[in-house]
């Protein structure tokens, strides 16, 4: 009898461990996607949105290789960081890049650590990746003499920018799209709906890997805790009402997080942070304006 019940354990020790081990593997070292045409619109570089760019490459603080497209406008010195979602690279920007671009602000799309052309390290779902954005102002207000600058978030680089721009006081403007307000809470919601599993004890032993995998706690990946010491420079929150893969109460979450000043759209749309393709012209003009009054 004691032998079937030590056996029992071992199975359900394996059974447990092996998915856990998984998910947070999927949230450590994200595989990066091929360019879904769909979503990404333009799977070349600036060129085929002629716009002037140049490959540019910096480090951060903890000696990542970082990489991206710097697109000057003019001499202007007010600028945009552009930081993608999860397993999406520099490319996801480029949506924007033309109006952002002829509106007078360089942009630099960046690459964020094990994504695109930057160094492999273990990712954190926004938390390792803070010094990515602290790097990459570093270089813009450093190297390239921007006087003000801001950044635009989708996802995952949501995830980042709002603890970042928390953390760091020189970025001086933030529109976030499509992010998570609490990464445990998105993962209870996704282990149900998409592998239609309970999340206890599932979620408990994923979490607890994330933390002896990554060095980070999962409790810390929780942007809705970092948004409201944001004040006074101002936040824009954008999510589709309908995201098939971050609920839209994850931008509502946000939002009521968030201090003034702060703006808040509903994107009418279903597929996860394709707001530009819900309505490109009005939010084009939108997001373009919040940046000119807030990075002027």
């Amino acid at each position: 009898m004691k032998k079937i019940i030590v056996i029992l354990i071992i199975v359900f020790t394996a059974g447990l461990v092996a998915p856990a081990w998984y998910f947070s593997g999927r949230l450590l070292y994200p595989e990066p996607q091929e360019c879904p045409k769909d979503h990404f619109l333009y799977c070349g570089d600036p060129s085929e949105l002629k716009l002037a760019w140049e490959d540019v490459s910096f480090k951060s603080n903890d000696g990542v290789n970082l990489s991206g497209w710097f697109i000057p406008s003019g001499k202007s010195d007010r600028a945009i960081i552009m930081v993608h979602g999860i397993t999406a690279n520099r490319r996801e920007g480029l949506r924007w890049a033309k109006s952002f671009n002829r509106a007078g602000f360089n942009l630099l799309l960046l690459d964020l650590r094990n994504h695109g052309k930057s160094g492999k390290a273990v990712s954190g779902m926004g938390m390792h990746e803070k010094a990515d954005i602290t790097a990459a102002m570093d270089f813009l207000l450093g190297l390239r003499k921007m006087k003000k600058a801001g950044l635009f978030g989708v996802s995952m680089g949501a995830g980042t920018g709002i603890p970042a721009m928390a953390q760091d006081r020189r970025i001086a403007a933030g529109v976030f799209e499509a992010g998570y307000a609490d990464l445990y809470d998105l993962l209870s919601v996704m282990i149900v709906r998409d592998f239609h599993l309970p999340p206890f004890p599932l979620l408990n032993m994923t979490s607890l890997l994330f933390r002896i995998r990554g060095g980070i706690p999962m409790s810390a990946v929780s942007p809705e805790k970092y948004i409201g010491s944001i004040t006074p420079r101002p936040v824009f929150i954008i999510h589709c009402t309908d995201d098939h893969y971050i609920p839209f109460s994850h931008g509502e979450r946000l939002f009521a997080a968030a201090k003034e000043p702060k703006e808040f759209f509903s994107a009418g749309c279903t597929i996860h942070a394709q707001a530009w393709q819900s309505d490109s012209k009005f939010l084009e003009d939108r997001i373009t304006r919040f940046f000119r009054e807030n990075l002027k």
